[in-house]
């Protein structure tokens, strides 16, 4: 016998997983835990010239706002319980709706905390088909402990690594070289606002120099045709 999947309201998935984010300078909706809970991100705020060394979400802001610290700390407690992807495919499909709004952005503050955080983003996806999701991350080594398990990444899923040091491209491993990338420099952009970088395809981001830090109407990061994406360092 089939068991079909009990039905949650919206207040029941706020309650386990946290409301979803809305960046005002992003399309669609955010997810994010506390920059704190970073496990390489919080080795590499120690290291001078990385990317994690001057982050933003580890201001006072984010460190004293307390709706943000209550939203953090809920998202965070919420992570395994046993409903949590029921509760993120039920919000993300009530509020990312195609044709303008099918964009979602995992972790705008905070990365994976181990194999299995990546295993239940995976299913979130596979049960959101109709929306692009985007997932950047610095812990490499979840990535591949996913892969070598026989998992596959949802089409709808543009995992991008993560530089960990600015004006350097990722350091990855031979099963991860086809995933898309991501870095930070101090080098003027072109006039194209596209160049290439080691042989690869590299988007500048041009959100801080031409649209007031705004995506606009570019979805790069969550295309994993693109295979980098260069943004300023600011």
């Amino acid at each position: 016998m089939r068991l079909l999947p009990i039905l949650m309201t919206v207040k029941e998935a706020e309650s386990i997983a946290g409301r979803l984010g809305k960046t005002s300078k992003m399309p669609g909706r955010s997810y994010g835990i506390s920059a704190q809970k970073c496990i390489t991100g919080g080795q590499l705020r120690k290291v001078p010239g990385s990317v994690c060394s001057g982050c933003y979400a580890m201001t006072d802001w984010y460190r004293s706002w307390r709706p943000l610290l209550e939203g953090h700390a809920r998202r965070w407690h919420g992570l395994q319980h046993p409903r949590w992807i029921d509760a993120m495919a039920m919000m993300i499909t009530r509020s990312c709706r195609p044709p303008d709004d099918h964009f979602f952005r995992w972790h705008d503050s905070g990365d994976l905390q181990g194999v299995w955080h990546l295993e239940n983003i995976a299913a979130v996806c596979n049960r959101t088909p109709q929306v692009r999701h985007w997932l950047p991350t610095r812990e490499y080594g979840f990535v591949s402990q996913f892969l070598a398990s026989g998992k596959i990444i949802p089409g709808n899923l543009a995992i991008r690594l993560s530089a960990m040091m600015i004006d350097s491209e990722p350091v990855i491993s031979e099963d991860l070289s086809f995933l898309p990338t991501s870095t930070v420099s101090t080098v003027p952009y072109s006039s194209s606002g596209v160049r290439i970088v080691e042989g690869k395809g590299s988007v500048e981001c041009q959100a801080v120099a031409k649209r007031d830090n705004q995506c606009g109407d570019c979805r790069a990061c969550w295309d994993p045709r693109v295979t980098n994406v260069t943004y300023p360092q600011h």
